[in-house]
């Protein structure tokens, strides 16, 4: 332990051991997190699904009701006018629409065995007991009216009359057919089928309770793991911002201001920043030493050897523009050179480019590699008529670049070229902006190498 304490002391902290570790547990801690989200959403959905099978159900205990409702009010319809069309309605909701039976179904098989199902099929039970003093009464009523026996619904057919009933006149027997349908007992019966659904509709209400109840409190439980997470990330989160800050924050700001006073740096703070300190504290040794050399590589690219963005941005700053012409060069499907031959033939393709463009332009002229494959080209003295000129150098080096070189191993390739004069009234501001849209025209247009922009 002391000998790690005082490796730590000599060498720092490694800040990047220490986020290493926080991030390991933070993404456990998100991963906890993410599951407990997932298992609040599964709850959620749980209860949602709940209630919407609460709806379904008490639906389908609806039905039941409204189904032998319905039954009812087509046979006294009948009894009373003897229209054959409400016994035909009766008859199809009895053996085609059932939606008594389907309601029973759908409880039955998400409920089996529950009391909502047990009291529901009590009520069916004393509905298809009414039935069969439903169908005893349209048998009389088809006699009162005089229906032929043939035209008799099949299941009517069956029904026999007592010797006393039979023997009754028509309007006896439709009177007992009237009877039959409006005493007492009729009444009870409905009033127990009534009873029934109500008390069915209770029980699921029951149940979806006790299982909404129940999520709700297993839900309020990952609520709260999800909260103590949720702190746990944020301790872990303050935790790195605070290592950070007196780690590497602190020591690099004393750090920036030793620099600008271009003095030697403090040895302090993490690992990677003391690092850092002695890494810069050797370099700004040997710089002293190199700076010539260093001055060229802070101005120059190392791949073409032309001023790079930092010395193209000195050169436009301090050169007389508005005597020059500023030419934005970009190469023409570079990224298919680099896609189809590799990123070395495409270094050797800028190359290329680097090498005739320096060649083609005279030795007062400014050729600058700016971006990956952009290209800049500062003319001193050149004014606007020098269209033309610009116009010949521009084709005879793509007739150069053209040319493939086995020994090269660089494919055929062609520049495009947006040019403005300084003469034309343009701000060293609008200056690149105007090259820029030339440029633009001129690789829109295939059969134009060279877009001048137009004065102001």
């Amino acid at each position: 332990m002391k000998k790690f304490l005082l490796e730590i002391k000599n060498k720092g902290i490694s800040l990047r051991h220490v986020n290493i570790v926080m991030l390991v547990i933070a993404l456990l801690i998100s991963a906890v997190l993410v599951f407990a989200m997932n298992r609040t959403n599964e709850l959620y959905e749980v209860t949602s699904e709940a209630n919407d099978d609460l709806i379904v159900w008490r639906s389908s205990a609806y039905d039941l009701q409204i189904a032998s409702d319905y039954l009812t009010d087509q046979m006294r319809s009948f009894v009373i006018t003897g229209d054959r069309t409400y016994l035909d309605n009766y008859i199809e909701e009895a053996y085609v629409t059932k939606r008594r039976d389907k309601a029973l179904d759908i409880l039955e098989k998400n409920l089996a065995d529950t009391k909502p199902v047990i009291t529901l099929a009590q009520a069916m039970d004393v509905s298809m007991k009414l039935m069969d003093r439903e169908y005893y009464s349209a048998r009389l009523a088809l006699a009162a009216y005089g229906y032929p026996q043939d035209e008799y619904p099949q299941q009517v057919m069956g029904v026999v009359l007592s010797e006393h009933d039979e023997a009754l006149d028509e309007q006896g027997k439709l009177a007992l057919a009237m009877d039959m349908l409006f005493d007492d007992e009729y009444r009870k019966s409905k009033d127990a089928i009534s009873d029934s659904m109500q008390k069915c509709l209770d029980e699921l209400v029951e149940i979806i309770d006790e299982k909404n109840i129940e999520n709700a409190s297993r839900m309020k439980r990952q609520v709260v793991i999800e909260h103590i997470l949720t702190v746990m990330m944020i301790v872990i989160l303050l935790g790195i911002v605070m290592l950070t800050r007196y780690l590497m924050l602190i020591p690099l700001k004393r750090s920036i201001e030793k620099i600008r006073e271009e003095k030697v740096l403090d040895v302090k703070g993490a690992y990677e920043m003391r690092f850092l300190a002695r890494t810069y504290n050797l370099m700004n040794r040997v710089s002293r030493e190199s700076k010539e050399k260093l001055e060229y590589e802070a101005t120059h690219d190392p791949l073409t050897g032309l001023y790079n963005r930092r010395g193209y941005d000195f050169l436009l700053n301090n050169v007389d523009i508005y005597t020059s012409a500023f030419l934005l060069i970009d190469l023409d499907k570079f990224k298919s050179i680099n896609d189809n031959y590799g990123h070395d033939v495409g270094d050797k393709a800028l190359t290329k480019v680097a090498k005739i463009l320096h060649k083609s332009f005279r030795a007062q002229d400014y050729v600058c590699r700016i971006g990956g494959d952009e290209f800049a080209v500062i003319m001193i003295h050149a004014e606007s008529q020098l269209t033309g000129r610009i116009q010949n150098k521009i084709r005879e080096i793509n007739e150069q670049l053209k040319i493939a070189n086995k020994d090269e191993g660089v494919p055929p390739i062609s520049l495009s070229v947006g040019v403005v004069f300084g003469d034309q009234n343009y701000s060293i501001d609008e200056i690149f902006k105007e090259a820029d849209k030339a440029l633009y025209k001129a690789k829109e247009d295939a059969n134009r190498e060279v877009v001048f922009a137009e004065a102001v």
